[in-house]
């Protein structure tokens, strides 16, 4: 019987304010096969660490187990211990006592016991486990950015994309990136000014976008989409959709002469949030990357009846294509930087602010687009439904934000973040251009924690005169004269208040953009309840998808306002660059393996296999010279494998197990937990 080594953990008082580690060591010290059995403070620390190595020496351990923390956390680190005196790290396991056992638990008896429970199942496991030696996989150096956007929301950015591409790209690094819209840029080229130094959002954002296109090393896939992604860290290999423009990139010089001449003019703009409308043949914007025109499919009178083709004739480039496809593009990458970004709610189902009844209520980014240079208004401050310049605007916070039960049915429990920033920035821009409007504020808390912003917020109050008040508005009621009649309550002086606007402000919520769902599905990413992904760590590493090779940036990952995305696309491009840095990433040796003797080449496996690592061959199981029995069984191959576990759950005929993880392992486990 193997020499089996017990380790407990008090992770100062983590475990032991609920747990009796002593209780447990000794416990565990009597099971069978274990020869010593001990606890510390910090097993994680170097004291800790030196506990381990010397005992397996001393005691001439056979096997681990440590009592801790969860092995997401801390297993790397015992396994390099292990291995550092001479232990094969896979003769490692780890008894998850705090997450799985002090933190849920309060009575001590009760902690005690099942963490005793949890350490003789490791014993069980780590009994019969078997030395495993980690294969190695090459790295193509290549990386893939979805979502090509720099900013968001008013002054907060929702995509990352260009940063961390732009970052790897200067490492020497080729890079490609995904963006679903015609042109990279996200909402930031929506955006007027940034808080908190109110710098000019073209002005940041116009200089990336160009550096993008410039580099050599960037490819951009604009109009563009993932359609599939397969493999794993070092080699993923992925699908790319790209949308018909029905004009030809190389041939189109954004001479806009297609977008003039086009007839159809009446379509919502997506740019200026349908405030104002565009043409079928378009260009987003101006300073669009790439500057190339395109065709709307659903409006085009040509692709929709055949006929018309003005924009062809105008075209001195050639470059309208009415026959053009969508086509696909393949590519292997090493490593994935996730960006998709935000959208902000739909309020429409906020009717006591009348969104949908009045044309003079409007979220805090079509707000943004009157305020541009660019926007429906050319930048002057003007009610849309008759061109008049407001003289009250009035702001109410937390439009779809902190809604515990989401009574309107599409809130969020989450502070938006940015929300109150930005308002801030919108009332001082207002009292600023305009000094003889009258701004008032309606919140529920005021939230600036970030550098210099408290300092803005004040500014936005003792400066600009702006009106704030703490309390919630009831009611929109548009009036026959054109006006708003805001009804609210002041909780301070405990007062209804009634005020005339003549312009409100919503402060939407924001949400994950809707790409980012099915796309964790692709990357086989976590996400949480909210659709935003989930980090490996939240403090130890923020910008890492549990799935390896996958990393984060921006918004997708939860609200943020442009230093943090910033901070996080640079992370996220060291990571990158650390991991393509490798010629070779070491395997994961807890794969999976097929017992010819029992498969009936049923492909079971094969179908629920999410990385393709599964395939066939016909092997001979004659055992006679005068005749053969040919049949068909799995091979796994255990470079691609992952150890998922899928296909063991899926074989009916149990000829799949997992290395590491085999049944009889988890089988012995729960055997120790029933005892």
């Amino acid at each position: 019987m193997r020499r089996i080594g017990v380790f407990v953990c008090h992770c100062g008082t983590n475990i032991a304010a609920t747990v009796d580690v002593k209780t447990v060591a000794e416990t565990l010290g009597k099971e069978p096969a274990v020869v010593y059995a001990t606890d510390y403070p910090y097993m994680c620390s170097e004291a800790g660490q030196n506990i381990i190595k010397d005992a397996i020496k001393e005691y001439q351990l056979e096997g681990v187990v440590v009592c801790s923390c969860s092995p997401r956390m801390h297993e790397a680190t015992f396994r390099k211990t292990v291995a550092a005196a001479g232990l094969n790290p896979y003769m490692l396991e780890v008894a998850n006592i705090r997450e799985q056992c002090s933190w849920i638990h309060k009575d001590i008896p009760e902690a005690t016991a099942k963490a005793i429970v949890l350490g003789r199942a490791a014993i069980a496991k780590v009994l019969l486990n078997t030395p495993l030696i980690a294969g190695e996989s090459p790295v193509t150096k290549r990386a893939l950015v979805i979502g090509g956007g720099i900013a968001g929301s008013p002054t907060a950015p929702t995509k990352r994309g260009e940063q961390s591409a732009l970052d790897i790209a200067e490492a020497g690094y080729p890079v490609d990136i995904v963006e679903k819209e015609p042109t990279i840029g996200g909402k930031m080229t929506q955006i007027d000014k940034t808080f908190p130094t109110l710098d000019c959002s073209s002005c940041i954002l116009t200089p990336k976008m160009v550096e993008c296109a410039q580099n050599d090393k960037i490819t951009i896939y604009s109009y563009s989409e993932v359609e599939a992604v397969t493999g794993f860290v070092g080699n993923f290999s992925v699908k790319i959709r790209r949308k018909a423009r029905f004009v030809d990139e190389d041939k189109c010089t954004g001479c806009g002469a297609c977008t003039e001449k086009c007839p159809v003019k009446n379509i919502p703009d997506a740019y200026n949030l349908g405030l104002s409308n565009r043409h079928a043949a378009y260009i987003p914007f101006a300073q669009a990357i790439p500057n190339v025109a395109v065709l709307d499919s659903t409006r085009c009178i040509k692709l929709t009846k055949g006929k018309c083709g003005l924009c062809s004739t105008v075209c001195s480039a050639g470059a309208i294509d009415y026959e053009q496809k969508e086509t696909f593009v393949e590519e292997k990458y090493g490593a994935i930087v996730a960006a998709t970004g935000y959208n902000p709610i739909n309020i429409d189902g906020y009717d006591e602010f009348a969104y949908s009844q009045s044309k003079d209520v409007v979220t805090s980014l079509e707000f943004e687009r009157i305020l541009k240079a660019d926007g429906p208004t050319e930048g002057h401050l003007q009610r849309l439904s008759d061109g008049k310049q407001p003289k009250t605007l009035v702001f109410v916070q937390c439009v779809g934000s902190r809604e515990s039960g989401s009574q309107h049915g599409c809130g969020k429990e989450y502070c938006s973040k940015i929300c109150c920033m930005y308002t801030a920035k919108h009332a001082m821009l207002c009292r600023e251009k305009y000094p003889d409007t009258d701004v008032y504020v309606f919140y529920i808390d005021v939230r600036t924690p970030g550098k210099n912003y408290d300092e803005f917020y004040r500014r936005a109050v003792e400066q600009y005169g702006v009106h704030y008040i703490k309390g919630m508005v009831g009611k929109v009621a548009p009036q026959s004269d054109g006006t708003l009649d805001v009804q609210a309550s002041d909780l301070i002086s405990n007062e209804q208040l009634h005020i005339k606007a003549d312009m409100v402000v919503l402060a939407a919520a924001i949400e994950a953009d809707k790409s980012a769902r099915p796309l964790a599905t692709m990357l086989t990413a976590s996400m949480d309840t909210n659709d935003f992904f989930t980090e490996a760590h939240a403090k130890l590493r923020p910008v890492e998808s549990p799935t390896a090779g996958v990393f984060l940036s921006g918004v997708c990952q939860g609200p943020k306002d442009i230093p943090e995305t910033v901070a996080q696309a640079g992370a996220a491009a060291s990571k990158v660059i650390g991991l393509l840095a490798k010629d070779k990433l070491s395997c994961n040796p807890c794969v999976s393996h097929s017992d010819p003797m029992k498969c009936n080449g049923c492909s079971s496996c094969a179908n629920v296999c999410p990385y393709g690592a599964i395939t066939y061959e016909e092997k001979d199981f004659s055992r006679r010279q005068d005749g053969s029995m040919i049949r068909r069984v799995a091979v796994v191959n255990e470079a691609v494998c992952q150890g998922c576990g899928a296909c063991t759950v899926a074989c009916p005929s149990g000829a799949m197990d997992l290395k590491g993880f085999a049944t009889g392992q988890i089988m012995a486990e729960v055997d120790a937990i029933c005892k």
